[in-house]
């Protein structure tokens, strides 16, 4: 499992190991493991052309003595000092016995630089760049050079991962002692580039702030069949999705729940044709949910429209998930009233109408959003996205890992209600079975896609190769 912790954690584990060590051995050991990602980025450090974009604090003392080891080593490396009376004193001290030097004229150097470290904002920073460090920011980005961020890409939040104002994009992020929350999801993923991490020693609690599951960690939780198991003790998960006018969403809700592990998938709703033209082995009923016969849990609302069946899936006493149009004027009460589990999968406009927000609030605050309808609803909260998060009342955010940009196509959110679904009626909890819904589905899509469009049948299609992927690349470890 990879984990993030927050900024104030991080700084607690820092000052305690900080008293067990000499002063500056912390400082040292980042700027070491930051100076080694650097040559090997650069793969020739001799002759290298380094700049340093340096703000005040302990990052730009980060950036100065890793620019004064790539120095040692050959490099040159000029510093651009974004508040010169500021600059780490020790820091730049180091830089320039080493024969770095302060550069005169910041875009000189941008212009021909094969790196640039940016080391202009830490942890601590809050908002976007400063007005004075935007023109840097933009040089840098414009220029041919690698961009290497500090601990933290600037002007991006490490708690949340939002991006309130302009922030510099990096190519690489190297970030010290652990992960922030930041780091692992959008928008501030998307400017982190690819994040290393450099282990410095720091003791760190057991319960993070969010945790995004690999391959191992989905393993574990997908459901594996015993020698005595039938149809029904895998589990029987029920499907109420689908409409006249969007009859394509049964078939792949239903596409994704065949696929999730269960025994069998009973299927409610006007869509029964479709279905059984395209999967013979599902049980179709015509009547109500509750004339359908025995389930384990519930799929509610993909494609339904203002078809019935969400009262009576929510009156149940098995998990329900509700997706789509079954979110629609969802009542709290209703929803906390519930002797057993329920999962709610909204994107960000439906999340954003369950919160009664504008749904670019969502987007720019996903952690607080999905925090924050995992209390309102006493649910645990599926928010999808470009960054997929998990949350409900207790224990830290999941964040997923998995997915591709092609996955934004119609219906895919279908495939994954229904295998997340499934999941559920084996009889997982509906955090872990949300987490390996949203890691499975997201690597059914990178191998339905390939680069390439593709469609969201393509994807349930794929769920068994990535299954396989999971299972079979983990039992090889």
């Amino acid at each position: 499992m990879r984990t993030g912790h927050d900024v104030t954690t991080v700084r607690t584990a820092e000052r305690e190991l900080m008293t067990k060590l000499p002063p500056g051995t912390l400082m040292q050991r980042a700027a070491a493991g930051l100076a080694a990602t650097c040559a090997g980025l650069l793969g020739r450090t001799y002759g290298a052309r380094v700049v340093l974009l340096v703000g005040s604090g302990d990052n730009g003392g980060d950036a100065l003595y890793a620019g004064a080891r790539l120095a040692r080593r050959g490099a040159g490396v000029s510093a651009v000092l974004l508040a010169p009376d500021r600059a780490h004193p020790e820091g730049l001290a180091a830089f320039t016995r080493a024969g770095g030097r302060v550069a005169d004229d910041p875009f000189e150097v941008l212009a021909v630089a094969d790196l640039v470290l940016d080391g202009i904002t830490g942890i601590g920073g809050r908002g976007g760049l400063r007005p004075d460090a935007v023109p840097l920011a933009r040089a840098a980005r414009g220029s041919n050079a690698l961009v290497v961020a500090v601990d933290l890409p600037s002007g991006v939040d490490a708690d949340t991962g939002e991006a309130a104002g302009e922030a510099l994009r990096a190519d690489v992020t190297v970030t010290f002692g652990a992960y922030k929350p930041g780091l692992l999801i959008d928008p501030a993923r998307e400017y982190a580039g690819v994040v290393h991490l450099v282990p410095i020693g720091l003791g760190l609690p057991s319960v993070p702030a969010v945790e995004a599951l690999q391959h191992a960690d989905a393993a574990d939780l997908l459901p594996v069949p015993a020698a005595e198991s039938d149809k029904y003790r895998r589990g029987v998960v029920g499907v109420v999705a689908g409409s006249g006018r969007y009859p394509g969403a049964a078939v792949l809700a239903v596409a994704g729940a065949l696929r999730g592990g269960a025994g069998a998938v009973r299927y409610v709703g006007p869509g029964g044709d479709a279905v059984i033209a395209r999967f013979p082995e599902t049980l179709v009923s015509d009547g109500s949910p509750d004339q359908a016969g025995r389930v384990q849990a519930w799929v509610v609302g993909p494609g339904l429209g203002e078809g019935p069946g969400v009262a009576e899936v929510l009156a149940s006493d098995v998990p329900v998930l509700v997706d789509a149009d079954g979110l629609r004027g969802l009542d709290p009460d209703a929803v906390r009233a519930r002797p057993a589990a329920t999962l709610l999968t909204p994107h960000a406009g439906e999340a954003a109408a369950l919160l009664g927000v504008p749904r670019e609030r969502v987007e720019a605050e996903r952690l607080a959003s999905v925090r924050e309808l995992a209390a309102r609803f006493g649910a645990t909260v599926l928010l999808k996205g470009s960054t997929t998060l998990i949350a409900d009342a207790e224990g830290p955010v999941r964040v997923n890992s998995t997915g591709t940009p092609w996955l934004a196509t119609a219906g895919s959110g279908d495939v994954l209600s229904g295998l997340a679904g499934s999941l559920l009626a084996t009889g997982l909890p509906a955090r872990d079975a949300a987490s390996a819904a949203a890691y499975l589905h997201g690597l059914a899509g990178r191998h339905a896609a390939q680069g390439a469009p593709t469609s969201a049948y393509a994807v349930a299609e794929a769920l068994p190769t990535a299954w396989r992927d999971i299972t079979e690349t983990s039992a090889e470890r």
